[in-house]
């Protein structure tokens, strides 16, 4: 099959690595270690139950929430190609 100057494998190529980017980005960002019994950032207390829940929580549901909303990971070219993701 002709496909240009791409190789053979290179659509599951891109999958692969827009797979692995995504777990290496959650895995820098999961917490590790004790648990905060305050919030680093706004000091309200955090639940025990959040803190058994995920050990190494540092920050409140709140403080997260927004934390995740600005880190939301940003992909600035479509490596799958397909023209439905390109239209989101």
């Amino acid at each position: 099959m002709a496909v240009g100057w791409a190789g053979d494998n290179a659509v599951n190529q891109q999958i692969e690595d827009s797979l692995n980017d995504e777990i290496a980005r959650v895995r820098k960002n999961t917490s590790n270690g004790e648990s905060l019994k305050f919030c680093e950032e706004c000091g309200a207390p955090i639940p025990e139950a959040r803190r058994l829940a995920q050990p190494g929580v540092r920050l409140c549901i709140h403080c997260q929430e927004e934390f995740d909303r600005e880190n939301k990971a940003i992909s600035l070219y479509n490596r799958r190609g397909s023209k439905d993701s390109q239209l989101k």
